[in-house]
């Protein structure tokens, strides 16, 4: 049988792999910054724009999204080719795909700094981002499905399973999350509200963990892992187990972000056991990885990429240890809210999603090139700056979330809270943050080694060419064996599985929490936000407030005594979308109604230290000159009723009245105190919601 000629598109990989190493500088750049602002408050800079509540996103969403996609990206475009003996479906797919991507990342970038953000945690960015995201994901899905159906080999090698499982589930995590009601040009209310949200939000939040920096990693992982050993992957009846049972249980985990909350108990025992069920696929894939180095040692101390991979590899069995460890009640008690988890995210963000990618960049380059790497020692120096790094960032957060967690919840012989004043936590934490910058800027200097490395590759190469490759024609008869062999050289079939996986634990957990009532039982006393109450809350995510504050004061006598009355469900349900938070470098916010006069929360936003003398706040006093724009409030009453919030006619026609008539209020008694001419400002708006946080109960 004669052999076909054809050519795999490098271009568009070359393209991806420089976007990655780009964009993860600047997303780990931001991420030096937030961490320094932590440190000293007046890194802050006194700029809206640049505060850390509204940065923080933009350094998550660089680094998941631009980052680890790019590297996914790219590497999926790579060995897609090589694996399935086909160059990519369309060319012009693959150009949309990347520039339309890259036009995403700077949406992002110029958006979030601006304040234009949803708040839902690796979906902050608002409605008309999101749509242009699922439409670059589609032409993404049809050049990769499409190579499948003229591919040449018929068999799909295990990587392609995990580039299928991706594509399916990022698409229906991101739309049915992604649900929301515009209300202008950049704002929107999510559909879902209080538990339901903080369900769907982290149902999607985790798995985009799971399915946006893990499954497409460990399909590099299958395919990179075995070229730099030059072997075969470890085992193939183990790789069946790791792929199937991890997408059918990783899907089902969500709730173990939402442990003592108001989450009914069967939501949060469904997420624990799935998550401990989890250990097993995730070290199976662990063992595959390790085990495929085998007889190959001596490469390990002399090859960088190798040093990368299974430093990768070994980062991913401790991330997917620990995630289990920490769902467990009384270990999530202790570690929820704290630097603890911050260290676990970034154990897998800089140690498996980080790593493995620079290791696969390093295969790839000299390859894409047609020359040598420029310096290998160069690479080793990323290497161990980078591990360095990854170690002083972790142990010092480690520390820290220990030290937080124990504090807040450390009693007296007489049965009294040890410290009360959530600051004297803070304060102790303060040199952890100066290491954790510090393990940071390492890392970050590793990344910039290789821009350099690569710069100096790309130099000594000749012109550049895609390769060229020659493989006979795809037999068009089915593939022999057992079951799962057929089925591999049956796409259709197969991505029809894994829709059913996934599709499994969604519904079983998501379809009841939104249609049976009693899982939010109704409070009477619970009324919908006034009209400036709702223009605050909108103030309130925009300067990203819930970044460090959490609004769920959980069930443990710690917290009740600290904060009060513990959070109900019902009290939620016209919050659209939640805003329990997931970190607290601040106190929690949920009974602050009524704690302290309007005056303390001017002064407060004005300028922290005048009344918490130990805060590491920035301070917000641009509230107090900006506008509120009282025009457009009947819209927001408006959009809120279209999701169900009880705003009658006339309350949606007299929105405007009734806000400027509240601020009004407001005003008058700040200016009994001296602050005149506030009823038309943001902190009016704003001191409006704070006052009313937690005051439809009563203790």
């Amino acid at each position: 049988m004669s052999l076909e000629r054809f050519s795999y598109d490098d271009g568009i990989v070359r393209k991806f792999i420089w976007a990655t190493v780009i964009w993860g500088a600047v997303g780990m750049l931001v991420g030096l910054i937030i961490a320094m602002q932590l440190a000293d408050w007046r890194l802050n800079l006194n700029t809206s724009w640049l505060t850390f509540g509204r940065l923080r996103p933009l350094h998550t969403n660089a680094v998941v999204f631009a980052f680890a996609g790019n590297a996914f990206f790219g590497g999926i475009y790579y060995s897609t080719q090589r694996l399935l003996k086909a160059r990519m479906f369309s060319d012009l797919l693959s150009k949309v795909h990347f520039w339309g991507w890259q036009l995403i990342i700077v949406s992002a970038a110029i958006t979030l700094p601006l304040g234009l953000t949803t708040s839902k945690e690796y979906a902050e960015l608002e409605w008309p981002i999101d749509i242009a995201i699922t439409l670059i994901w589609v032409a993404f899905a049809i050049n990769f499905f499409g190579t499948i159906v003229k591919r040449r080999e018929r068999h799909l090698y295990v990587a392609i399973w995990f580039y299928i499982a991706t594509i399916i589930t990022v698409a229906v995590l991101h739309i049915f999350n992604s649900l929301e009601v515009p209300v202008t040009l950049f704002k929107s209310y999510s559909v879902y509200a209080g538990v339901q949200d903080a369900l769907v939000q982290w149902w999607y939040g985790h798995n985009a963990v799971a399915f946006f920096l893990t499954t497409p990693f460990l399909g590099l992982m299958y395919y990179f892992m075995p070229k730099a050993t030059q072997g075969p992957i470890y085992s193939y009846r183990l790789s069946i187990i790791h792929f199937w049972s991890l997408i059918f249980l990783y899907i089902w985990t969500g709730p173990h972000h939402l442990l003592y909350s108001s989450l009914p108990d069967w939501a949060q025992t469904v997420g624990v056991l799935f998550s401990l069920m989890l250990i097993a696929p995730s070290w199976g894939g662990m063992i595959n990885g390790l085990l495929t180095l085998r007889g190959g040692w001596d490469k390990l101390r002399q090859e960088p990429v190798l040093k990368f991979m299974v430093v990768a590899i070994t980062f991913y069995g401790m991330a997917t240890f620990e995630g289990p460890m920490l769902s467990i009640k009384s270990l999530n008690k202790l570690s929820h809210y704290t630097d603890w988890t911050i260290s676990h995210v970034h154990g897998g963000a800089l140690g498996w999603v980080g790593f493995l990618s620079f290791g696969c960049i390093y295969w790839m380059l000299p390859r894409l090139y047609n020359t040598k790497l420029y310096s290998e020692k160069l690479a080793n120096y990323h290497f161990w700056l980078g591990l360095i790094g990854i170690l002083v960032y972790m142990i010092a957060m480690y520390i820290s979330g220990i030290t937080q967690g124990l504090m807040w919840l450390d009693f007296d012989d007489q049965g009294y809270l040890v410290y009360p004043n959530f600051m004297e936590t803070v304060i102790n934490l303060i040199p952890f943050y100066y290491l954790r910058a510090i393990g940071g800027f390492l890392y970050l200097m590793g990344t910039v080694l290789m821009v350099y490395n690569m710069l100096k590759t790309a130099q000594s190469a000749g012109p550049l060419t895609d390769t060229v490759a020659e493989a006979k024609p795809r037999d068009r008869g089915a593939l022999q064996g057992k079951f799962h062999m057929r089925l591999e050289g049956k796409p259709f079939l197969f991505s029809v599985g894994v829709t059913l996986a996934i599709l499994i634990g969604g519904i079983l957990e998501i379809v009841p929490m939104l249609a049976i009532e009693s899982n939010v039982p109704s409070i009477a006393s619970v009324k919908p936000y006034t009209p400036l109450e709702l223009v605050g809350r909108d103030i309130y995510i925009r300067e990203g407030c819930n970044n460090c504050h959490s609004q769920m004061i959980r069930p443990i006598r710690a917290e009740t005594e600290r904060y009060g009355e513990y959070s109900k469900a019902g009290e939620f349900v016209y919050d659209h979308p939640f805003l329990w938070g997931s970190k607290r470098t601040g106190p929690d916010l949920h009974r602050i109604g009524g704690k302290y006069p309007n005056l303390w929360h001017l002064r407060h936003m004005e300028d922290p230290r005048t009344v918490v003398s130990d805060s590491i706040m920035p301070a917000y006093n641009w509230l107090l000159t900006a506008q509120v724009s009282f025009e457009g409030i009947s819209h927001k009453v408006a959009a809120m009723t279209k999701i169900g919030v009880p705003y009658s006619e006339a309350e949606v026609q007299y929105s405007e009245a009734d806000a400027r008539a509240q601020a009004q209020l407001i005003a008058d008694e700040l200016a009994e105190s001296g602050a005149n001419g506030l009823a038309d400002k943001e902190i009016t708006a704003l001191i409006a919601y704070l006052q009313r946080l937690g005051t439809d109960i009563k203790e």
